[in-house]
């Protein structure tokens, strides 16, 4: 007789195994499977939320970020208990996965992925899901993919709409030549400056946008996991679900002998070329500042620094607290790893000057 409460065993999946796009021998390659999620906010959450569902054998997540109070309308894995105890969303995202499906093996990173760690944090990944709202970051995990040869899905969401695609970079041993598309170059040759685009923070996001970008991101992933290259969209697909427009562009006819990245292997990002040591958050009042490489920091002594100047947040993770009366409305999040998010201000050198005061190194 079937036991109501047996959670393990192969019946968990049998909706998904019974696809015929899956299988039983897809469903046990999604178990075996590696996926990096890397960043754990609007489209991570709930990519991470679904993969676990489907039973990915490990998740790695990798997140920079607290959770606040405007996370809430759309990143579905976390509290208001997550805000009030300032919880990284690596962590708390994490934990969901332990009580979504025990099953799943976890590997936590409350990091900012850069050129130094990159290579190191996305080593394990079968695949590589982008969650992000760093076009730096993006470009660097572009940068990995090509120079790895693993698949990298891309996904963005903001206002009422956006877009994904899935990048399978040409020379991999992993699909046919056939089937390789555009790397995120080959499609967007350059960033866009800082500041001078729309953010979540002056456009808004409408949720059902990003859970429709993470959706898809998804189902391309496990199509990859499952072993089936073959069933991927080649096209970047954009969207508004407010008024109801949908756009596609063949990534196959995208790809550009002389790209920078996938055609001259040029990893300028990788390299550590374009990377910043201290910038404004996208879509908060906030500058982020690193040190050159990964410091380890006295968080105690940092704590009981700013506990002079108010209220503070001290855990294994990270101390918070505010800079005291000569810098008013300025608060200070330090990680283990040294890096630091100064909330209330939005000029990176401020933040350069604020950090070597506070934090000493």
């Amino acid at each position: 007789m079937r036991r109501v409460h047996d959670l393990d065993g192969p019946s968990r999946y049998h909706r998904q195994a019974i696809l015929p796009g899956i299988g039983a021998d897809g469903q046990a390659r999604i178990r075996s499977g590696r996926v990096a999620v890397v960043g754990c906010g609007a489209l991570g959450s709930v990519v991470v939320d679904l993969l676990a569902r489907a039973g990915v054998g490990r998740l790695i997540l990798i997140d920079r970020d607290l959770i606040e109070a405007t996370n809430l309308q759309r990143q579905v894995l976390y509290t208001e208990d997550d805000v009030r105890a300032s919880r990284p969303k690596a962590v708390a995202a994490g934990d969901a996965v332990a009580r979504i499906n025990h099953e799943v093996t976890v590997e936590v990173h409350v990091a900012d992925l850069r050129a130094a760690n990159a290579m190191s944090l996305l080593a394990e990944a079968d695949v590589i899901v982008d969650g992000l709202d760093s076009f730096e970051t993006r470009y660097l995990l572009n940068d990995v993919a090509v120079d790895t040869g693993r698949p990298y899905v891309y996904g963005g969401a903001l206002g009422t709409g956006g877009l994904s695609f899935a990048i399978l970079p040409a020379g991999s041993p992993r699909w046919p030549e056939d089937l390789a598309t555009a790397c995120l170059r080959c499609v967007f040759d350059e960033p866009p400056p800082p500041g001078t685009g729309p953010t979540c923070d002056s456009a808004g996001v409408l949720a059902p946008a990003s859970v429709t970008v993470a959706a898809r991101q998804v189902a391309e992933t496990l199509k990859l996991l499952a072993g089936r290259p073959d069933a991927i969209d080649r096209r970047m697909l954009s969207f508004d679900l407010w008024d109801g427009t949908h756009r596609s562009i063949a990534l196959e006819e995208a790809r550009r002998p002389d790209c920078p990245c996938c055609g001259r292997r040029q990893f300028d990002w990788l390299a550590g070329h374009r990377e910043t040591a201290a910038a404004t958050v996208c879509g908060r009042e906030a500058v982020q500042v690193r040190p050159a490489g990964d410091t380890a920091v006295d968080l105690g002594r940092i704590a009981a620094r700013l506990e002079t100047h108010g209220p503070v947040v001290h855990t294994t993770w990270l101390v918070r607290g505010p800079l005291g009366p000569e810098h008013p409305g300025v608060d200070l999040t330090l990680f283990a790893d040294g890096r630091a998010l100064l909330h209330g201000i939005t000029d990176p050198d401020l933040g350069r000057r604020l950090y070597a005061r506070f934090v000493g190194c």
